[in-house]
């Protein structure tokens, strides 16, 4: 896969959604958790969903093979060698504490095993990185508050924070006040908006929440208004093509509104979300749009660029260049 090769940074990247069934099977023997199907090829077959919320009920369900450091930081290291392989040179991770704790494993278990894997990291595999912290929107404020004080012995390890989980009926503001903590942590602020819900959730993300980036904010084409806002302001969105189609927002890749949001002048970035469930990882889904939506080569160019741009990366001005200057010496083959 040429794509493969193209330099990108992967900025919507859910660590539990990097399950493999193998990976999954083998965790479960490891840690004795019966897991309800026969073998890898019958849970493959499970990953064909109707809509988020039947994806959240496997995705959740998976996560019980999830147990100790050592099968977090397995995990972790399991995606990054992947990603290298599809051109990712830096990643910014997402994971759902809520997710863990509520079975019983410590938030320190979650971040410690997934820091082993990203120390790592540029050593093993060439991938710098960064781990977002996301809160479960359909659970409580006061359980995600809860969450950010259980957090602060690690925030070393932890850039930012982020909204997940099942969108419609959760809105924004039920989380303004952990925003506004996260904030006076020092942490930057991203949240899950406009995918199933409609543009007043990305409205709320904006200027209740405060956020930098918008995860998803595939239905801000539907107001011109919010448009005009996030292209003025240059918010980067962080699309995730492929996922849109497995959980029914776009009918068909050929239908995906991206062509029509980078000729609006949005700032526009290709993810692979839960990649294990939606049928590929990123350099997977560049090659994806490329096909279906017709991108050309400097189009997929723009797509790599605003991937280091909308980075949080900051902090490190000299390696954003350098990735970027990769980007534009970056030939295509023919």
């Amino acid at each position: 896969m040429p794509l493969a090769s193209l330099p990108k940074a992967e900025l919507h990247l859910h660590i539990e959604g990097t399950l493999e069934p193998e990976l999954a099977f083998e965790l479960a023997a490891r840690n004795g958790v019966d897991l309800p199907f026969a073998d890898t090829e019958a849970l493959r077959k499970a990953y064909l969903f109707e809509d988020l919320q039947s994806f959240l009920d496997l995705y959740y369900g998976l996560m019980a093979v999830l147990r100790t450091e050592e099968d977090f930081e397995q995990l972790a290291d399991a995606y990054l060698a992947r990603a290298a392989a599809q051109g990712v040179r830096h990643a910014e991770i997402f994971f759902d504490p809520q997710a863990h704790t509520a079975r019983g494993v410590p938030i320190g278990t979650v971040v410690e095993g997934l820091s082993a894997a990203l120390s790592k990291s540029v050593e093993r595999h060439g991938v710098s990185t960064r781990l977002i912290m996301c809160f479960l929107r359909d659970q409580s404020a006061e359980s995600a508050m809860q969450t950010l004080e259980s957090a602060k012995p690690y925030l070393d390890r932890i850039v930012g924070v982020g909204l997940d989980s099942a969108e419609v009926g959760n809105p924004a503001s039920k989380f303004r006040e952990v925003y506004e903590a996260a904030g006076a942590l020092g942490l930057r602020k991203v949240a899950h908006a406009g995918e199933e819900g409609d543009p007043s959730y990305v409205w709320e993300a904006l200027d209740v929440l405060g956020v930098e980036r918008i995860d998803h904010g595939l239905r801000c084409v539907e107001d011109p208004a919010l448009v005009e806002r996030l292209v003025r302001d240059r918010v980067p969105l962080t699309l995730c093509p492929l996922s849109n189609v497995r959980l029914r927002a776009v009918d068909a890749l050929e239908d995906h509104p991206l062509p029509r949001m980078m000729d609006a002048g949005l700032l526009c970035t290709v993810n692979s979300d839960d990649p294990s469930y939606f049928g590929g990882y990123v350099a997977d889904t560049f090659h994806a749009v490329h096909e279906a939506l017709a991108l050309d080569h400097e189009r997929l160019r723009e797509l790599a660029r605003n991937s280091f741009v909308a980075s949080f990366l900051d902090d490190d001005e000299e390696l954003r260049s350098r990735y970027l200057a990769e980007v534009d010496a970056f030939a295509f083959d023919d």
